[in-house]
């Protein structure tokens, strides 16, 4: 069985490496250290990033592969403000909770909302990764599918080096070059990092007051409003329209309430809260819950840009905070299927006339613009959830 794995796994890392470039790995690091000095790195800083630079070809395969299976985003939630990430988040917050209040005054970031992300980004600053964060973007930047992103990156961490705002040796992260407490790529840490314990430079690995500043310094840079709410689960009302709803579309909440939405808790709208602009996000499905998402949380979207990410971040700050879990159930019958059946459900769905603009097994907008179109005709709420019910229709029509 042993030789079995290992046979499969070189297998793997051999495939990875034929999908590389036909250029040498030396070819390319060669040609990047002319840019590097075309773009006034010094010598130092050039030899420093590159003196026994070598490809990682597990990155390579990291990024080629994705999980065959998605995971519900009631599952990722639930994760996301356990009950065990809640205690260790109010334990992080007793500890910090003089940075976090001195973090929340300068930024206006509520400072549960930076503790769940610093939960969920590292869990609290345990896990930031341990890769070279050098040798895995040059490993991306010479494998060519992400090449543009990867150089800039690597740019950056010139640039990084040579200002002394990190030395080679500290830059570990994860296998995509993010990096500490607050997992930033390096050119968002050249953007936004601060200096928040005025220690002379912004430390996101080891300092939590200058990791915490940083992220709230980034939120607000996306558009964090003070004061304003994140996230509200909202009812929606019998009857209510799939079929005109624009998942794009912001409305005050007044007009969603005169479209019939209503809070899910039951409670009443602040007189503040009816002017502000909100989208509707129904990320499971006309079964699961519903909610009204505000400014902040795209702001949240602007750090990660899932939904599934700015739910659980808003959840895990509301749980600190002793406030609800969501209330309405989430389809466990109907769950997201994967990869290679949304392949076959973009096929079934472009035979059948509804066309995704592509096959790749990611349900985007143009995806969920079709499953919305099918499920209209064919008697459906048009939710344009890919889950399981949705699939197994498509494709009984496909085969019949």
């Amino acid at each position: 069985m042993l030789r079995i794995a290992v046979t499969a796994a070189l297998t793997l890392l051999l495939a990875a490496a034929a999908r590389a470039q036909d250029v040498p790995f030396e070819t390319w690091r060669a040609g990047f250290e002319v840019r590097l000095a075309e773009r006034g790195a010094p010598p130092e800083v050039i030899a420093s990033m590159m003196e026994g630079l070598e490809p990682d070809m597990r990155i390579i395969e990291r990024d080629r592969t994705q999980p065959e299976h998605v995971r519900p985003i009631w599952e990722y939630i639930e994760g996301a403000a356990s009950p065990a990430r809640v205690e260790a988040g109010r334990a992080a917050q007793a500890e910090h909770g003089a940075v976090l209040a001195a973090v929340e005054e300068r930024f206006g970031v509520d400072a549960d909302i930076l503790t769940a992300v610093w939960g969920l980004e590292s869990a609290f600053g345990e896990i930031q990764g341990d890769e070279d964060v050098v040798r895995a973007l040059a490993t991306l930047a010479w494998e060519g599918r992400r090449r543009n992103f990867a150089e800039a990156q690597l740019f950056a961490v010139a640039e990084m080096i040579e200002r002394g705002l990190a030395r080679r040796d500290e830059l570990k992260g994860s296998w995509a070059g993010a990096m500490g407490q607050t997992q930033f790529i390096p050119t968002t840490y050249l953007e936004t990092a601060v200096d928040f314990d005025g220690e002379g430079h912004p430390d996101i690995w080891q300092s939590e007051a200058d990791a915490l500043g940083s992220a709230a310094n980034l939120l607000r840079r996306e558009g964090w409003r003070t004061g304003e709410p994140v996230v509200v689960e909202v009812a929606l009302p019998e009857g209510f329209d799939f079929a005109a709803w624009n998942e794009r579309e912001r409305k005050p909440v007044a007009e969603w309430g005169l479209a019939g939405l209503t809070r899910a808790d039951g409670g009443e709208w602040s007189a503040d809260a009816l002017y502000l602009d909100t989208r509707l996000v129904i990320p499971a499905g006309a079964e699961g819950p519903a909610f009204l998402a505000f400014a902040n949380f795209d702001a949240l979207m602007g750090y990660n840009a899932a939904t599934a990410y700015a739910l659980g971040v808003s959840y895990l700050a509301k749980a600190l905070d002793g406030g609800p879990s969501i209330r309405q159930s989430w389809p466990v019958d109907n769950p997201p299927i994967s990869h290679s059946e949304t392949r076959a459900l973009q096929e079934a769905l472009t035979a059948l006339g509804y066309d995704t603009r592509g096959v790749d097994g990611m349900a985007g907008p143009n995806t969920r613009a079709a499953i919305r179109a099918f499920q209209e005709d064919h008697g459906m709420a048009p939710d344009g959830y890919a889950g399981r019910q949705v699939y197994q229709a498509v494709m009984a029509r496909a085969a019949g």
